[in-house]
């Protein structure tokens, strides 16, 4: 009878977890667009968009200038940016290691020993004075107890819950490290620039070194010409001031290399010291031809974005643990061990010997708010996952297509800048002779010195610029973290 009204109430509670299984919320899956165009919008001499891909070459084949090899090298051991993220990747794979224990047994081993003394006069008090554990020997009082055993807890993943929680924190290690081939690619492109610009830098201070030559013989020339009654005290003055104005320059570009060079040595991880460079080689750098294959190659490529994939899919599988909760759960728990009233009966087994093996069915019945939170929270998540994917995939298509385009742009711009300095060097030389024999106004010196100068300024700054657009490239399609 008793038997039959447990199986009743099992029964009861079964039917009950059932249907409050049964309002269980709809699976929700958020579909993301992978399509992406089937070529970048512009396209020019320097790029080539067939299927081969510039992100596939390694990065010191690449950037073929030593010292800038031993930069990135020094860099990639040392950046403290770089190694932080590492132990990020190293923190991931515990979090596997700690999942994966969740759906195994827990197992511990232990010892245990108390002492209690109950009341006389009350019911296990009165059972134990009447009560003998052997013949002639009565209950011990105070009563000890001593217990060696090993137990165990499991609980059962019916529904993949804690196999799916594991599979999430396995596919966000895979995340992880993307996160850090796309750290790398970063690194590898900031270090690049920053060594292109520190190599225009020096090539600027030297051009302004050499026009503050130019420019001091003609301000001793136009003092003879004043002390000749050829020139004025005006025109003296107009010289010495640029003069000055060129020689503030020089100042303003050693603190820029001075900065530049800080900069590469806090990206290499090491405190401030001398940039090896080899500042001549800089005219004869010429911008690497790409090959930007196709945008659908990003994918792939692009470390960002095979993160964002693998936070997505992470995510999607969140939504399965976070609905697995509605399920009822199943848990068993067992022991088995020793335990005597002395430690010297321990070992008198049979009779020592305890065990106990026991299951628990539970499931949420009412007040599922906080589970229902969850679940709509891990289904947010989702979709926002899937924006950033998609988001992630077009800030890639963008950035590629800019830079192609700058790569073009540039070419016809350095040409163009190239004519103009050759002919302001000329019209230097010219107005030189001619102020020499009076035939030119000492305005007219000043001003093509000036525009000459600043042409060659920009010269360098477009060659610059043209180097770093390479680069970019280089970084947009996915390249350096192979």
């Amino acid at each position: 009878m008793l038997k039959q009204r447990i199986y009743q109430v099992l029964g009861a509670a079964s039917l009950a977890l059932a249907v409050g299984a049964c309002k269980t919320p709809e699976l929700v899956v958020k579909n993301e667009s992978r399509n992406v165009p089937a070529s970048y919008s512009t396209a020019t001499a320097a790029t080539s968009l067939d299927s081969a891909n510039t992100a596939r070459v390694q990065w010191k084949q690449f950037f073929t200038d030593p010292n800038l090899q031993g930069l990135i090298e020094t860099a990639l051991q040392n950046n403290q940016e770089l190694n932080i993220t590492l132990q990020e990747i190293e923190i991931a794979k515990n979090e596997i290691r700690a999942r994966q224990g969740e759906y195994l047994p827990f197992v511990s081993l232990g010892a245990r020993a108390d002492v209690e003394k109950v009341g006389r006069y009350t019911l296990q008090g009165a059972t134990e004075e009447q009560v003998q554990i052997k013949e002639d020997r009565r209950t011990p009082d105070p009563l000890t107890n001593f217990q060696l055993g090993a137990f165990a807890t499991w609980e059962v993943d019916i529904w993949h819950k804690l196999r799916n929680a594991k599979k999430a924190a396995a596919i966000r290690y895979l995340a992880t490290v993307e996160g850090k081939n796309f750290m790398v690619t970063n690194l590898i492109a900031e270090i690049a620039n920053s060594y292109y610009e520190l190599l225009a830098y020096d090539n600027q201070l030297a051009i302004v070194k050499q026009n503050i030559g130019i420019q001091s013989n003609a301000l001793e020339l136009v003092k003879l010409q004043k002390e000749s009654a050829r020139a004025t005290e005006l025109a003296v003055k107009r010289f010495e001031a640029q003069v000055e104005h060129t020689r503030a320059l020089q100042f303003k570009l050693q603190q820029s290399i001075l900065e530049t060079e800080n900069k590469l040595n806090y990206l290499a991880g090491r405190y401030p010291q001398p940039v090896a460079r080899n500042t001549q080689s800089f005219n004869d750098l010429l911008p690497a031809t790409i090959q930007a294959g196709s945008p659908a190659q990003l994918l792939a490529n692009r470390p960002d974005i095979r993160q964002a994939e693998q936070q997505l899919a992470a995510a999607k599988i969140d939504v399965q643990v976070a609905r697995a909760n509605f399920y009822p759960s199943l848990g068993l728990s067992g022991g088995v061990g020793l335990a005597a009233f002395t430690p010297g009966l321990l070992v008198s087994t049979p009779q020592s010997m305890l065990y106990a093996l026991g299951a628990d069915l539970a499931g949420p019945l009412f007040n599922r708010n906080g589970i229902k939170a969850a679940y709509y929270t891990a289904n947010a998540a989702q979709t926002q996952a899937a924006y950033q994917y998609e988001k992630t995939v077009l800030n890639a298509y963008v950035e590629v297509s800019n830079q192609v385009a700058s790569i073009g742009n540039l070419a016809k711009s350095y040409d163009a800048k190239a004519k103009e300095v050759a002919a302001l060097n000329q019209s230097v030389d010219i107005s030189n002779s001619l102020f020499r024999y009076a035939r030119a106004d000492y305005t007219e010196v000043l001003f093509t010195q000036r525009d000459a100068l600043e042409s060659k300024f920009d010269l360098i700054e477009t060659r610059m610029q043209q180097l770093n657009a390479s680069v970019n490239v280089y970084r947009a399609l996915g390249g350096g973290w192979q």
